[in-house]
This record gives structure tokens, sequence and C-alpha cells, in this order.
């Protein structure tokens, strides 16, 4: 069962945060949004006995809500509310993180135990790579990259191994008009990167060379879903002067291998080869 928001409220973790109108108005809301969702369609009345707010407060985080558009009224009348879709469509990444975590940390520990070297699971979000899990080396020499780190598509091996599933047409929609220069390493060259995304569909596995930052050097590949679409990718990293040309062929091999056995626990059937 879900832990409920209004479970915490007044518990240790909530009294360093300060006792603000506009942090007491968000919290309300939060609390009216999981009431809402659990027992909907629901109106103030009920709301407001249930979590022992005025109804004035209640009124005002449903009409905020509706605003927002994670609630609508049920039927023509504004007296009882219901979650919209946007709810479904966030929940829904939530799971797919979630199982992607789950299918890779296994995996994660493989990499990092054969190679000594850092794993790192990605995302796509926007016109970013955002780190949702990693596994970090032993080495005292490392570059930490905090959970939740965002980095960007086309300088990043984890970035360009999800960017090579898509059309060219969908790159170029996702990055803009103008490619980024992060170092001088980046590719700013709109052929030289599409040539470089066909690259890693023949090979199985991107490369970064100190093209967000100079001193990482990296090797990933795109994770797959049951429908066969780049949910995530996989990547083992390290400080450039320690991923030589020849570790970095090595590494793309073994990510690629990792990345296909995720992929397989998330219900993808790769393609067979004919000949």
């Amino acid at each position: 069962m879900p832990v409920r928001i209004r479970e915490f409220i007044g518990r240790e973790p909530f009294v360093a945060v300060p006792d603000s109108q506009g942090m007491r108005s968000v919290l309300s809301a939060f609390r009216v949004l999981e009431e809402v969702a659990y027992r909907q369609p629901v109106g103030v009345g009920e709301l407001s006995r249930i979590l022992r707010l005025p109804k004035s407060t209640v009124q005002r985080a449903l009409r905020t809500l509706w605003t927002a558009g994670w609630i609508c009224p049920d039927g023509a009348e504004v007296t009882r509310w219901m979650l919209t879709t946007r709810a479904l469509h966030i929940g829904q990444h939530a799971i797919t993180d979630l199982s992607v975590r789950d299918a890779a940390a296994a995996v994660m520990q493989e990499l990092k135990r054969e190679t000594g070297e850092a794993a790192h699971l990605m995302v796509l979000e926007g016109d970013h790579a955002v780190l949702i899990e990693r596994v970090e080396t032993d080495h005292p020499i490392r570059a930490v990259l905090p959970l939740g780190s965002r980095v960007p598509l086309h300088g990043s091996s984890n970035g360009k191994a999800m960017l090579s599933t898509l059309p060219r047409d969908r790159v170029r929609e996702i990055l803009g008009a103008r490619l980024e220069r992060h170092t001088a390493n980046t590719i700013v060259d709109w052929d030289e990167l599409f040539a470089q995304l066909d690259r890693v569909t023949e090979r199985g596995y991107a490369e970064n060379v100190g093209e967000w930052r100079t001193d990482i050097t990296a090797v990933a590949a795109p994770i797959f879903d049951h429908n066969g679409v780049a949910a995530a990718s996989i990547s083992i990293s390290a400080p450039s002067s320690r991923m030589t040309a020849e570790l970095r062929k090595r590494y793309g091999k073994l990510v690629a291998e990792a990345a296909r056995r995720i992929s397989a626990t998330l219900g993808h059937r790769a393609a067979v080869d004919p000949a």
C-alpha cells in the first residue's frame, strides 16, 4: 500500500520546513490531490472532513489543481472532483523508470565488477539525459555524477545512445536549431552528429570522449522496452586518462551486451538477423 502524504504531516521530517503560508498551501494541495485520487469522485465537504481542513482551504486547493490540469469536475456541475489523465501519464513515467531500475540493478553491478568503473543508467527527458541510477567505482580518482543530474544528449554517450534510435528529424526537433558546444570535442555539426548516430546503430554502442566534460570518457548503449522504444541507456564512464581507445572498444561491447540483457528483461525481442 502506498505511503500517503497526510500520514507524514506534523512528523519529524517536516519540522525543519519553514512555516510559511506558501508552504502550507503547497502541502494542502498535495493532500487534497492524494485524497481525490483515493476517493474520486469526491466533494469539498467530504475532503474537508477527512483532511480536517477548512472548506475554503480545500476549495482553493481544488481550484489550483484544476487550473494546473491535475483534476477536473465530475460532470457539468463543479461539486465533485476526479483526476485527469495527467496524473496517469506522470504515474506511467514513474512506473517505467522503476521497472528499468529493477531490470538494470544486477547488470550494473556486474559491469562495475568486470570493468572496475562506474555504471550509469539514464532516461530521456526533454533535450537532456537524466541520471536515475548509478553504481560507483572503487577507484580513488573518479568523477561523481549525482542522481538527477542532467547531461546534454549530443555531448554524452547516454544521450547519443538514445538519440540513435530516433528518426533524424525527431533528433533535430529535440535538440533545436543549434548544437551547443560544451568542450572542444563537442559535436556541433549536424552531419557529423548523424554520422556518429549511424555508427552507434551499426556497432551497438555510443562513445563520448571529453565531449561534455574534458575529463570524462564513456560508452553507452540503448535499452529497449517491450514496445521497442528506447526507455533508457546504460553506460560505463571513467576519467579520460583511464579509458583508452582499446578499453572503449572492449567496454562498448560489454555495455551493448548489458543493454540487450536488460532489454530482454523488459520484454524486448531483438530483431533476428536473417544471415
